[in-house]
């Protein structure tokens, strides 16, 4: 069983209503789910869709063919009835749309007539709409029956009793007039899955390694994380603070960070250069900082909603100077979690900043899971205080170690005084203008640092046959399509999958030596949702391996796993 759902409308039309109802009733049925969306940058009006798929195995990725299509208007016809299945079908309101076909794909469903003869209004359209997705598929209407009521309890029995008998109008009328549908659902008794999103995830992650206080300009895509932290305030004594600018958003975290807590800032590409000064505060003070980078499409504003990787090079070079800083990139909602865990402990424990850098795809879609193994979350408290710090005879701000990681205390928790400085420093945190110290303040904060943080640096995921001849190598978000694209492929084709989600600095080979793996394949491929290459860059000057062969796609949108497969059979040929 491996179904696709895709709603389609204008923006305000509640498309995200009707995928979002869906897609957790599927998931507490017990069935793997992924769900992506496309949207333009308007509050109305547009096109817009919502794409669920669903199964009895686990999936990763978006597919171009489609067997349902909920059309709420007539554009979305236009648009995508080339995509159905064979046995694809079409539900529309021929009514509201003022459009009418009788085709054997199509059935008209009086989404809006059968909401206000239920006792409902129009707006409960979204809910006849989804009772009807589920009478189409087969599948029991108790648990949308359920949410329903979770959803709308504090609006009163009223509301939540016209929307059930919304919900079951849709249900029954597909039911009875869809003699096309065909679809099986499997009926195995299997528990409810959690599903979740990437912005959810890397929120998550936060809170799990003691975040104490998030600021942020809001900007897609990383708006989410900041809205998820804000409606956990009261049950974590996290504080969640909308600046008035990006610029506002890094120092009020470095001014947290610096007293003691652990603090995280979030923004996009345009918003990050604003950010790009505090950026080398944090390099020169020393002082531990988390951000969450949401990659969309540049240069300026671009495409605001869509997706790509293009940003990684600049968060490679961004500030002035040279200073040690960490960039991860999580695949998939699970290694959005456990990798925010890993860049607070990061950040903390050498004193640098580290990114979450994930893009608009990963931040919308959401995936299922059993569960997040939450006994591999990393707490340690690594910041110098209480009778460790007050039984001190000096304190040393920028002491030189062995290891140029220098004590980090909390100002006010002692009589000694934690002194920081944007200019070139001495131990005490003193300016300092001498050559000498100069030098040694570099050696200690970049290369007694470095070896430390690459040995940390886990080796990228290889997925596959080992021996592959053709070995597919990305990054970031193209994890889960290139995990399905060997999937497929490996039926006919020596082939593998190598994703790295911790991206600089690049692992060593001390425990997998990827790049005579590289070497070895016969087609060593390099994906990435940019025009440039930007990863196969850096794995060049790190590493001296040059890929001779690439997929690239730059028009805003991801990988769906038929376009990915296409692109690798036209490269099959140099096998």
């Amino acid at each position: 069983m491996d179904y696709s759902i895709k709603i389609g409308g204008e923006a305000g039309q509640g498309i995200q209503t009707i995928g979002d109802a869906l897609g957790r009733v599927f998931a507490r049925s017990g069935y793997h789910v992924f769900s992506n969306q496309d949207y333009e940058s308007r509050i109305r009006g547009g096109h817009n869709f919502y794409q669920i798929r669903l199964s009895n195995q686990p999936l990763a990725a978006a597919r171009n063919r489609i067997d349902i299509l909920v059309a709420l208007d007539q554009e979305s016809i236009t648009r995508h009835v080339d995509e159905l299945t064979l046995n694809g079908m079409i539900i529309y309101d021929a009514a509201a749309l003022k459009f009418k076909n009788d085709g054997p794909a199509f059935l008209d469903i009086s989404f809006e007539k059968l909401a206000l003869e239920q006792g409902g209004d129009k707006i409960m359209a979204n809910t006849v709409a989804t009772g009807a997705v589920l009478g189409m598929l087969g599948m029991d209407l108790d648990l949308f029956l359920k949410l329903i009521a979770d959803t709308f309890k504090n609006k009163g029995d009223h509301t939540v009793q016209a929307n059930h008998k919304a919900a079951q109008a849709g249900y029954r009328y597909a039911k009875q007039h869809c003699d096309k549908c065909t679809y099986a659902v499997a009926g195995d008794e299997v528990k409810p899955r959690m599903l979740i999103g990437g912005v959810e995830a890397i929120a998550l992650g936060a809170l799990a390694s003691g975040c104490k206080f998030y600021s942020a300009y809001p900007m897609t895509p990383s708006t989410g994380i900041m809205n998820y932290l804000a409606s956990k305030e009261g049950e974590y004594g996290i504080i969640v603070e909308q600046a008035e600018d990006e610029i506002a958003a890094i120092n009020m975290a470095l001014g947290v960070s610096y007293a003691g807590l652990r603090a995280m800032t979030g923004t996009s590409g345009g918003g990050f250069a604003l950010m790009v000064e505090g950026l080398s505060l944090a390099g020169m003070t020393e002082t531990p900082i988390v951000i969450a980078m949401g990659q969309r499409p540049g240069p300026a504003t671009g495409l605001p909603t869509r997706t790509e990787q293009a940003d990684l090079e600049f968060l490679v070079s961004a500030g002035h100077g040279e200073f040690p800083r960490v960039i991860f990139a999580p695949g998939s909602p699970l290694q959005a979690f456990h990798l925010t865990n890993k860049a607070f402990d990061i950040a903390e424990k050498y004193q640098i900043p580290v990114f979450i850098l994930f893009d608009t795809y990963l931040g919308d879609c959401q995936w299922t899971f059993d569960r997040f193994d939450t006994s591999q979350v990393r707490y340690f408290d690594y910041r110098l205080q209480g009778d460790a710090f007050k039984n001190l005879a000096d304190y040393k701000r920028y002491a030189y170690t062995e290891s140029g990681i220098s004590p980090l205390a909390m100002p006010g928790d002692a009589n000694h005084v934690v002194v920081v400085d944007s200019d070139e420093h001495d131990e005490d945190g003193h300016l300092v203008e001498d050559s000498a110290t100069r030098t040694r303040m570099v050696g200690k904060r970049l290369f007694k640092k470095l070896p430390l943080i690459k040995s940390e640096i886990a080796p990228p995921e290889l997925y596959g046959n080992h021996e592959a001849q053709v070995v597919l190598t990305g990054w970031g978000s193209t994890y889960g399509v290139m995990k399905e694209a060997v999937d497929e492929l490996a039926k006919s084709t020596s082939i593998a999958m190598l994703h790295f989600s911790e991206v600089f600095p690049l692992p060593d080979s001390t425990h997998f030596d990827y790049v005579t793996h590289l070497r070895k394949a016969k087609l060593p491929l390099c994906i990435e949702n940019n025009a440039t290459g930007q990863f196969s860059r850096i794995i060049r000057a790190a590493t001296g391996f040059e890929f001779k062969a690439w997929i690239h796609k730059y028009d805003g949108r991801p990988f769906t796993v038929e376009e990915l497969i296409g692109e690798i059979h036209g490269q099959l040929g140099n096998v």
